[in-house]
């Protein structure tokens, strides 16, 4: 699977200076191609469309700020809004 964003980019993002925390936004930007490949049901093409690297850089992010599901208002997200919508369009539709 190509890398959607790199560790550089999501420091940018998260406006984070420090290099301490590498090993753990590289998780997190794993994590985050891992549920965009599965939820448009395929590989992320390469190069990654504008779309799906904004939805893993937004999901990386968020799953660092978080680390656990959040809560706005009593209602838990596990994934911040935009995500899907931004995917739903590469998303492989099996008939």
């Amino acid at each position: 699977m190509p890398v959607a964003i790199t560790v550089p980019e999501l420091r940018v993002q998260l406006n984070l200076e420090s290099e301490d925390d590498d090993t753990l936004l590289a998780q997190k930007i794993d994590a985050a191609e891992a549920y965009a490949s599965s939820y448009i049901g395929g590989e992320i093409p390469d190069p990654a469309p504008a779309a799906i690297r904004q939805a893993v850089l937004m999901l990386a992010a968020f799953w660092y700020e978080a680390r656990e599901a959040a809560t706005t208002g009593g209602n838990p997200y596990l994934i911040p809004f935009g995500v899907h919508d931004l995917l739903q369009a590469h998303h492989a539709w099996v008939v």
